[in-house]
């Protein structure tokens, strides 16, 4: 009886572990989060006012769509030939998520000159709560969407020098997890200006 009590004091428990650096990205998500949702409520609150101008989504926001869609396609396609070590492929896969990233901000930019022909403006006196929360937001986003470009530069140049591979997965497991994260608040975003325009 003694000896079985002192076996199961010894075991040693269970711990959840998870890399630091991981657990900051995650925490660094979980504000990006908040950060929308309180511009999301902020949107219906003041939509709910009055005075706000209804208009039609520019079509270059589906184009947009499509990219960011793509990158997401082409960084885990990027994940999976690191942790299959094809480097090759991983520059590759890499160089064209890149591009996509830049595509979109290009794309964000015609979107928003689309706005202006609409007459829909970010301030002044010929504008309206709606155009302003619309550049705001979309805005906000690209400002993110540059960090995880930023970051998708670092992991393409540690691929160039063999710093990510196999046994080296944790940057590239961080990178493609924000990437993909800012690719579904796209998503949401989109959906969310859609529903709500």
């Amino acid at each position: 009886m003694d000896r079985n009590i002192n076996l199961l004091q010894e075991e040693p428990q269970q711990t959840l572990a998870m890399h630091p650096k991981k657990f900051a990205l995650w925490l660094f998500i979980v504000s990006i989060v908040m950060i929308f949702a309180a511009m999301s409520s902020a949107y219906m609150v003041r939509q709910a006012e009055g005075n706000w101008l209804d208009f039609e989504m520019p079509t270059i926001f589906w184009v947009n769509s499509g990219i960011l869609l793509a990158s997401s396609v082409t960084m885990q396609w990027a994940y999976m030939a690191a942790k299959r070590d094809n480097l090759a492929m991983l520059k590759v896969a890499m160089i064209i998520t890149t591009f996509l990233g830049l595509g979109f901000l290009v794309g964000q930019w015609y979107s928003w000159v689309a706005l202006v022909d609409m007459k829909v403006f970010f301030a002044g006196t010929a504008s309206n709560p709606s155009g302003s929360f619309l550049y705001v937001i979309t805005g906000l986003h690209a400002f993110h969407l540059v960090t995880g470009i930023v970051y998708l530069v670092i992991i393409l140049g540690a691929s160039f020098q063999y710093k990510i591979h196999s046994k080296n997965l944790v940057r590239m497991e961080m990178c493609a997890t924000y990437w993909h994260f800012l690719d579904i608040l796209w998503i949401y975003l989109f959906a969310f200006l859609l529903l709500n325009h």
